[in-house]
């Protein structure tokens, strides 16, 4: 670089990304994209204490041609790491910027900042010098922000104290590896320090360099990024107490700017060049770092695994055929010329000693599942022969890529198998894989709005504006403005909503917080700081510590390391238990090889009792297989394939059932495709499909129809155009029309991306027909093992406890006599555990299992406390076991049991503290006999129905023997929108009314002292929690009590972790008989005609056929009017008095507007 050149540019080195969690604003393409613009050489990354962001960073800086500084912000403890010293006065941390100059200097990063996670975490991830001097070679450091020690002790008068500390970090990098900061972005610190470092430069020789703490891309970039700061304080813009940027200087600077703000110091602005220039980084992607595999005996990895597979297929097929031994010796060569043998031996031992353990494995995950060698391996368990399953859709010789098993586990279990892997492979090569949250769009509209002070209703209002998510799946901003007119409009029309919106755009995207990824495990041949950072993470499913990358899935993958997913799955768990109970009564099933073709479980799937059913429950699904009625697996496997948001807003679910059911003519784009495309009567249902389409009729071999899928999916115009000649050259040199491929070849490019992978479809659709099998044959054991698996979630409890009482199951209250630990099946109905009851914990529960087990039933309740340890007679627990009804059976009132069972307990324990000191008898020294105990003291009355109810649900979490709104549910029904269970179908402020009983109430204060209410409301389907704001809570305060039955207009509230609704009204419904009080019920005004929008385009036999039926549960004097709609004016369809239905005033939300196919709500 010529003096001319060097005089004009500039490097910046310290910036802080969006991976610098709600503190950087800085997108990283953003970022660069702005920099190449500038002509800027070099860019650096010092996020906060992280490296989230370092590849992802690398890899853009290469795109852009623009030289990557990895490095970080680190955060030095003031002793030793390890110290923790409390108190808010107490200095916890100073900061200090690192960059790596060389790879030696990258892996020492790594370390430094895997070791402030994982040794130094106190508030912050803090090293200490002496880790720094331990691996400082390959590093350069500078002295850091207002916020470093440099800073600090010369702010703080201590000119001696700083000579010392820069000295200190000298030695510690080396004399030509530390430069002292200067910043200025017109603060009135930083104005004051840069004289006084620029001093300390002349005295110790140490040089100076210029940074300017970059944390957003463009100046217009402050305000959005003052609200990322707000989001991470939980504060309004307008609080003064907060933390905040006090200019809008922290932007990505030209050369031209930096070298004006520093024109008194331009050899600090030169030394940034020096160090970019210094900075030499290679990261190398590409080689594989699998673990090492011992096979056995001496032999290599690929003879053992043959021996496997061949000795499995021996198990699998009986005899080996001409066409097993073809696919097995095709698919092993494929295996070993791209050096997988290995791996394929890691995956196979991980499931082998699972399945050695008695851990469920499930059947396959994803398009693993088309690999004889896997099926042959038992690492799957469906043959992908007879599902015409593709083995090149899982491993392509045309592209190597680490093949992607994904495990599912018995979810009480899986732990055990990653314990299994950091045992055999070492817990430093082990770790769980980080993941992400991102702003999203509606979340981060009602943020803005919130921040910038605007009242409540105005995030509410735009947030009811936006389009409702498909599938869980929110639309951009940008999309959403485009699809609702309304949104549209207050953007153009409204300034304060057009500067919500567009401060949320700005915020939309960015990274929120960091988690552990459901089910990814990185396992390396050496340890993993090696690779990449590690730190701690809280799993959101158990509160655990986790160990786990800082780079994502991508990353790991990236890195060649190997990525497995061991996903815990809870079905796993309930066919297990199932299994089980039924071989506790003597019924043996092999779950695993049921008839797949047995009439009463397509029965009950087609009725649409898919209630607990894997995969297959939910209003929108349950509608789909009414329509499809399934009687073969292959239409499961579409259901699983066909209920997403692609195929859904393609409408090719009716079009499937349609076709199906012979209602339209199945159609095929080419005659020679029917063989590809009949078990789907012609349409493209799968991508397997696709790859298939390209082998026939353009001669691709599978490995270059699974990059052609590949390309399809990714819609890129200029990888597409060659693919376009290829496939068409091809179809004509094989006697196809030129019009025609070209035809087909644009219908299979939509279908690429909105196909479902065949292999996947297959394997959890086999979950689901096990879970059907054992509903449809075993309902009480599988409704058991249902509730067992969801005893501890507040929601789904009382779902599965409703959906047995439809069942007509009983589900009884537990029994010291008959209950086991969990849920269990007895006489035809279903047991609670005694786990179940508060204040009872599993220990206690065994010791009763124990003396029951050893010294027979309990007859009466004094035989019970002589037979049980004394550690089970205690207060607590005994009250708790009376109230939840356990002793019912013994043929006690719970509420005299209650009252007086401490008369025969005390005596008791009596007996029991003069056996253990050896007191002897009257009678000779012999022991003495037992005190005969009057249990007429346990005689009484019982508690009132409604007290007793209060109690049982109180100790169980749940009403057991009856429920309040049993009686009234019809009544409840008519008034309210939705059955809470549906709850998770609603969007981000959309506004229902639920009704139900009240549970916990907990009342908090504002932090301007004003009371306000959180409580629980439930239904029989399920509950959620409701927040009661200070002018609520103080209008309706005596209503909201526990036991009350309330209906309440809410406003549905997404930004937490779970979904709550925010009272907009709360009333006591008059659920009485007609009159209410006793009286004839008024005259109602009779109400007007039912309006049923239905799209022309979905009017088929099916859905009419369901309209009818639901019109007819329902029938009154309220006359159903039919609109057609079309692109044209509706017509209009009064329907017959055959069809009039009740004239209740709020008819139920299932009711009121029949969905649309596929789970979406239809027009009213």
């Amino acid at each position: 670089m010529t003096d001319t050149e060097t005089d004009r540019s500039f490097v910046h080195l310290h910036v802080h990304s969006e991976y610098s969690l709600l503190d950087g604003a800085a997108r990283i393409e953003e970022m660069f994209a702005a920099a190449a613009d500038m002509g800027m050489p070099a860019l650096a990354l010092t996020d906060h204490g992280v490296m989230f962001g370092a590849l992802a960073f690398y890899d853009a800086a290469e795109r852009h041609g623009i030289k990557p500084i990895l490095g970080v912000e680190a955060y030095v403890a003031p002793g030793r790491r390890f110290d923790r010293v409390p108190g808010e006065s107490e200095e916890k941390y100073r900061h200090l910027t690192i960059l790596a100059r060389n790879e030696a200097g990258y892996r020492n990063l790594l370390l430094l900042v895997t070791d402030a996670h994982l040794e130094g975490f106190y508030h912050k991830p803090r090293i200490d010098k002496e880790l720094l001097a331990d691996h400082a070679e390959g590093l350069i450091g500078l002295s850091g922000c207002l916020a470093s020690e440099t800073a600090r002790t010369l702010l703080a008068g201590q000119r001696d104290k700083a000579v010392g500390v820069v000295n200190t970090y000298r030695d510690i990098f080396g004399p030509e590896n530390f430069f002292l900061e200067l910043q200025d972005h017109g603060l009135a610190d930083q104005i004051a320090l840069n004289p006084l470092l620029a001093d300390l430069s002349r005295t110790t020789g140490i040089p100076l360099v210029a940074t300017n703490d970059l944390h957003y891309t463009k100046r217009e970039h402050a305000r959005p990024h003052d609200v990322l700061l707000c989001i991470q304080q939980q504060k309004l813009q307008t609080d003064t107490q907060r933390l905040k940027f006090d200019t809008d200087e922290f932007y990505l600077k030209s050369a031209e700017e930096m070298r004006q703000v520093f024109a008194d110091y331009p050899e600090a602005c030169d030394n940034t060049l020096a160090i970019a220039e210094r900075c030499d980084l290679e990261l190398t992607f590409g080689e594989l770092h699998l673990p090492k595999f011992d096979a056995p005996d001496g032999l290599s990895l690929g003879v053992y695994l043959r021996k496997l597979v061949f000795q499995g297929a021996a198990e699998r097929y009986g005899t080996i055929t001409g066409e097993v031994q073809s696919r097995l010796e095709t698919e092993l060569g494929v295996i070993g010329s791209m050096g997988f043998d290995g791996y394929f031996l890691i995956v196979w031992d991980l499931i082998h000693h699972a399945r050695e353990r008695g851990i469920r494995v499930g059947p396959g995950r994803g398009s693993a599942a088309g690999s004889v060698v896997s099926y042959c391996l038992r690492i799957t368990d469906l043959d992908p022969l007879k599902y015409g399953l593709i083995f090149e859709r899982f491993l392509n010789p045309d592209r190597k890529q680490m093949p992607d098993i994904d495990m599912d586990f018995d979810e009480r279990r899986r732990d055990e198998v990653i314990r299994y892997a950091t045992e055999k492979y070492g817990a430093d090569h082990v770790a769980q894989i980080i993941t992400f949250q991102t702003i999203k769009g509606k979340q981060g509209m009602r943020d803005a709005a919130r921040v910038l002070g605007f009242p409540a209703s105005m995030g509410d209002r735009l947030c009811k504006m936006y389009p409702a998510a498909v599938l869980g799946r929110e639309y951009s901003i940008a999309d959403a403005l485009k699809l609702s007119t309304e949104l549209g409009e207050a953007y153009d029309k409204e300034p304060e909503a057009k500067e919500v919106i567009d401060t949320a755009r700005a915020l939309e995207g960015l990274r929120r917080e960091d988690s552990v990824h459901a089910a990814g495990v990185v396992i390396a041949d050496a340890p993993l700081v090696r690779y990449l950072p590690l730190k701690l993470s809280k799993d959101s499913r158990d509160d655990s510590r986790r160990v786990v990358t800082q780079f994502d899935m991508h990353g790991v993958e990236k890195l060649g390391l190997l990525k497995m997913d061991f996903l815990g799955l809870r079905t796993l768990s309930v066919i297990d238990d199932c299994v089980q109970m039924l071989r506790d009564r003597g019924v043996e099933l092999d779950i695993d090889h049921v008839p797949l073709d047995d009439e009463p479980t397509y029965e009950m799937l087609r009725a649409g009792d898919t209630t607990g059913v894997f995969q297959l429950e939910g209003g929108g699904m349950r509608q789909l297989i009414k329509s499809l009625a399934p009687d073969r697996f292959e239409d499961l496997m579409a259901l699983v394939a066909l209920y997403r948001p692609g195929p859904l807003g393609q409408g090719m679910h009716i079009e499937y059932a349609e076709r199906k059911h012979a209602r339209r003519p199945v159609t095929y784009p080419h005659d020679d495709l029917s063989e590809i495309l009949g078990t789907t009567y012609g349409i493209i249902v799968y991508q397997e499909q696709v790859m298939q389409i390209a082998v026939r009729m353009a001669g691709y071999s599978m490995g270059q129809a699974d990059t052609l899928r590949k390309a399809m999916g990714k819609k890129i115009r200029a990888m597409l155009i060659p693919h376009r000649e290829t496939f068409v050259k091809g179809s004509v040199d094989r006697g196809y029309e030129e019009k025609k491929a070209q035809e087909i070849f644009d219908l299979l490019v939509p279908f690429a991306d909105y196909g479902f992978n065949a292999s996947h479809a297959c394997a959890y659709a086999y979950v689901a027909y096990q879970t059907a099998y054992l509903k449809a044959h075993h309902p009480v054991e599988y409704m058991a093992a249902l509730l067992t698996s969801v005893r501890d979630d507040k929601d789904k409890k009382p779902y599965y406890l409703n959906a047995a009482r439809l069942m007509h199951i009983r589900v009884l209250p537990p029994d010291v006599n008959e209950s086991e630990l969990y849920f269990t099946p007895s006489n035809g109905d279903i047991r609670y555990g005694l786990a179940a009851v508060r204040n009872v914990g599993s220990a206690v529960v065994q010791t009763i299992l124990g003396a029951r087990t050893e010294k027979g039933r309990f007859e009466t309740f004094t035989d019970f406390c002589r037979k049980v340890d004394s550690g089970v007679l205690n207060k607590k627990c005994m009250e708790s076991l009376t109230l939840a009804g356990a002793f019912d059976s013994l043929h006690y009132s719970r509420r005299a049991l209650f009252e007086g069972f401490e008369k025969i307990t005390t005596p008791v324990l009596a007996e029991r503290r003069a056996e253990a000191v050896g007191q002897e008898s009257f009678f000779g020294g012999a022991a003495a006999p037992a005190l005969a105990i009057d249990e007429s003291v346990l005689a009484g009355a019982e508690f009132a129905k409604p007290e007793l109810l209060s109690h049982e649900k109180e100790m169980l979490g749940s009403f057991v023997t009856d429920h309040p709104l049993l009686a009234i549910k019809d009544r409840l029904a008519a008034i309210t929108d939705i059955e809470l269970s549906e709850l998770g179908n609603l969007g981000d402020g959309d506004v229902v009314t639920i009704g139900g009983i009240v549970g916990a109430v907990a009342r908090r204060f504002t932090k301007r002292g004003e009371p306000y209410a959180l409580f629980r409301l439930e239904d029989l389907t399920g509950g959620v929690q409701i927040v009661a704001f200070p002018g609520m809570f103080d209008k309706h305060a005596p209503l909201i009590v526990t036991d009350r039955i309330l209906t309440v207009k809410g406003r549905a509230d997404l930004r937490g972790r779970e979904l709550q609704l925010v009272a907009l009204e709360i009333a006591e419904p008059n659920l009485s008989e007609p009159g209410g009080d006793g009286h004839p019920a008024a005259t109602p005004v009779p109400p007007g005609p039912l309006l049923v929008d239905v799209p022309l385009s979905a009017c088929t036999g099916g859905l009419i056929g369901r309209l009818k039926a639901l019109l007819g549960t329902h029938r009154g004097t309220v006359p159903v009017i039919v609109r057609l709609i079309a692109d044209a004016e509706p017509t209009r369809l009064r329907l017959g008095e055959d069809f009039c239905v009740d004239g209740s005033p709020a008819p139920p939300y299932q009711r009121r507007r029949p969905p649309r196919p596929g789970g979406g709500r239809g027009g009213g």
